[in-house]
């Protein structure tokens, strides 16, 4: 469920604000400037089916190598 703050919820724009009945997830993402991680959704969420390696340079903190198309996780979050 949504667990951030309701300033970062009102900054989305209103037609475009998901509701909060749903899951959210931090993803580690990029654009053309930077890496980082992002806030999202499940509605906004879109899998990755090319099966290729993910470059973020967070990704070994949180995962172990890339093995037979997907990262074992280092250790349980929560």
């Amino acid at each position: 469920m949504f667990s951030n703050t309701e300033d970062w919820y009102a900054a989305i724009p209103e037609e475009t604000r998901p509701p909060k009945d749903q899951p959210f997830y931090h993803l580690l993402a990029e654009n053309d400037h930077s890496y980082y991680v992002a806030y999202v959704s499940e509605q906004n969420l879109v899998a990755d089916e090319t099966g290729e390696p993910v470059d973020h340079p967070d990704l070994s903190d949180l995962f172990g190598e890339f093995e037979d198309g997907q990262y074992p996780l280092q250790f349980q979050l929560n």
